[in-house]
């Protein structure tokens, strides 16, 4: 994939497969180091399939036989000096851990994390996604049961005009603090 958001959004997409009704990003950025983080409460996998996942003949969908979604994002961090890591229990969820080197010639840009936030949110509006940006310590956080709570139940939070407020905030927060970088 050619940006971090598109592995980003797949591997949330597998969380909502996985029957997820709570799912966060995390995105920590110390010197050079981004550190993402994809935690979810769905059903989780089994020490054997656990074993397999970053094999891209491994998956769990029945429309393909091929799953490259978390080889992918494996590859990518380790590419850039970094690493990967998944821990997952049966009923409890899954974590996905990547570190990226982003001076590294390989390191793919971070892409519009807005974006896949507000896809994930049109796609599933039921379920309960936060995002934290921590960069250097200066932290901004995203949770759509805010956003829920402010709204009502008048306005749905997949509402397009919702959609396009999410997207910017988020985007122009991580701007900020970034000191006018999105990586």
């Amino acid at each position: 994939m050619r940006e971090l958001s598109l592995n980003i959004l797949d591997i949330a997409e597998n969380s909502i497969s996985a029957g997820a009704s709570l799912i966060d990003i995390s995105l920590i950025l110390r010197d050079k180091r981004l550190s993402v983080n994809i935690r979810d409460n769905g059903r989780g996998m089994s020490r054997e399939f656990l074993k397999t996942v970053t094999d891209p003949f491994t998956t769990s969908r029945t429309t393909r036989k091929v799953g490259v979604g978390i080889p992918f994002f494996k590859m990518a961090a380790e590419m850039t000096g970094g690493s990967f890591d998944i821990e997952s229990t049966v009923g409890e969820g899954t974590l996905t851990s990547a570190v990226f080197i982003t001076d590294s010639v390989d390191f793919i840009p971070l892409g519009d994390i807005g974006e896949t936030v507000g896809t994930l949110i049109m796609h599933a509006p039921l379920i309960s996604f936060s995002l934290k940006i921590d960069v250097n310590g200066k932290i901004y956080e995203f949770d759509t049961m805010e956003i829920k709570d402010v709204l009502g139940e008048d306005v749905p939070i997949d509402n397009p005009e919702v959609i396009d407020f999410i997207k910017n905030t988020i985007n122009e927060n991580f701007y900020n603090i970034n000191g006018g970088s999105i990586l």
